[in-house]
């Protein structure tokens, strides 16, 4: 039995576009959710792992399968039906998962033969077992999985070539962000993969960094702490020698313990959701998280700087909040705080979260052609009517906060600024130079969609 799993693309975002910006291959990591369901699938299925990110293949040339995957995003979604439908045409059966589908369920069941719902780990083996049978069933659902049950992933389905190796402790967030669709697909509970797990698997992967997925590594309470402090201690003693980023929150600074085992196993860079410089906005998207104790971000930041690591600072652009010169705010303010790499999003409803459900029953969801318009949702361009700002005005905003971080001048500023401290400077000048040379991709990208969408001044 022949089984393809397929990570589609979307050539709307910077890093499937590695030709038009070399730097961008230093910020793609391997699709992780694949791997796994690869280290689910029993030995009498032949596997073929397809990252569309890295090239699409001709697949009518390729041996016919049994079976296809595919995983997406909501930004993949109309990629997803695409390459369903053309396997679909040869008869293939095609079973869809991931948080799109699951939020989406009835419009993902007119492209594909059968949906997974949810995770997948408790169901995957009864979709292979029904594939054989040829009976299908048109909605697995998955429950919250027993991270005790999560098999290691099969890091050697995919070839060399990423920047990035990939690797989930922990699922689940405490938070619950309004943007944010994490609880309702993992839930707000904090589970925690077996730790002699996690370091066997990070023997497996042959990048030398390693991406750890986990929307909030270290948690927001004393036992989520302790519990990262024995994972760290456990990849020193294992001595994994792997470089590793992850997700965290800003409570990070206030431990040195914490910060010190970190560094040690080998953190070179953390990324943080700050969301707005300012307090109304913090409190707009639900993040009361950050605005404790009065958080001094700046000092914050230092502390975590001592400790060598490197800080990407998330925010968002178009609350409702924001007005005319929130680009600029932006901007100044990440390099006040002392952020390394700054990530900066538009609001964008995505189906599923808490700010969909608000947005749609104010009719403010305003790139509403679906299937279609899903490719716009990779939270880069405006897709909701904004309470401040016109389209036109978040494209500019964008460009000037991006414009004005990215400038050459402040990156050759952190870039002497880290190698001074000897804080990772060839990889904090690798992530700047990705970032600065796709502004000018984005702006002909926002060109052709203001063109497409008739968005004036």
């Amino acid at each position: 039995m022949r089984l393809y799993l397929i990570n589609p693309s979307n050539q709307l975002v910077a890093l499937a576009k590695v030709k038009q910006n070399w730097w961008n291959r230093y910020r793609r990591w391997k699709p992780l959710s694949l791997l796994v369901l690869g280290g689910l699938t029993p030995p009498e299925w032949e596997v073929t792992l397809v990252d569309e990110n890295v090239g699409v293949p001709d697949y009518a040339a390729m041996p016919r399968p049994d079976l296809v995957g595919i995983t997406s995003f909501t930004s993949q979604a109309n990629r997803a039906y695409a390459v369903a439908a053309e396997f679909r045409r040869l008869g293939v059966p095609v079973v869809m998962g991931g948080i799109h589908a699951t939020m989406c369920l009835e419009e993902a069941s007119q492209h594909v033969d059968s949906v997974v719902t949810g995770e997948a780990e408790g169901v995957w083996a009864q979709v292979l077992e029904d594939a054989r049978n040829g009976d299908l069933k048109r909605v697995y659902a998955g429950e919250h999985a027993n991270m005790e049950g999560v098999p290691l992933a099969r890091h050697d389905l995919l070839p060399d070539g990423y920047a990035l190796g990939a690797i989930q402790t922990t699922r689940g967030c405490p938070l619950h962000c309004s943007f944010c669709s994490v609880t309702a697909f993992n839930g707000r509970g904090y589970r925690q993969r077996p730790i002699d797990d996690v370091v066997r698997e990070f023997g497996l992967i042959r990048e030398k960094r390693v991406l750890i997925v986990d929307d909030n590594l270290i948690g927001t309470r004393e036992e989520h702490i302790a519990r990262a402090k024995d994972l760290f201690r456990a990849m020193i003693r294992a001595d994994v020698r792997k470089a590793w980023i992850a997700q965290v929150t800003i409570n990070m600074a206030d431990d040195d313990e914490l910060l010190k085992l970190a560094s040690k196993s080998g953190c070179e860079g953390v990324f943080i959701g700050f969301e707005s410089p300012r307090v109304e906005g913090l409190l707009e998207v639900g993040k009361k998280f950050n605005l404790r104790d009065g958080r001094d971000f700046k000092a914050s930041i230092d502390r975590i700087h001592r400790h060598k690591i490197l800080v990407v600072g998330s925010f968002i652009i178009g609350l409702d909040t924001d007005e005319r010169g929130i680009g600029r705010q932006i901007a100044d303010t990440s390099s006040r705080y002392g952020v390394d790499i700054l990530n900066a999003m538009f609001l964008t409803p995505l189906p599923g979260t808490r700010l969909w459900k608000e947005m749609e029953s104010e009719g403010r969801i305003a790139a509403n052609s679906f299937p279609e318009d899903w490719k716009y949702y990779t939270l880069l361009f405006p897709v909701a009517q904004y309470k401040n700002l016109s389209w036109a005005d978040m494209l500019r905003e964008m460009d000037e906060c991006d414009g004005t971080f990215f400038s050459r001048r402040r990156v050759l500023r952190r870039f002497w600024g880290n190698l001074c401290r000897m804080r990772n400077p060839i990889f904090g000048l690798a992530m700047d130079l990705s970032y600065r040379n796709n502004l000018p991709l984005n702006r002909k990208t926002y060109r052709e969609f203001s063109l497409a969408h008739d968005v004036g001044a």
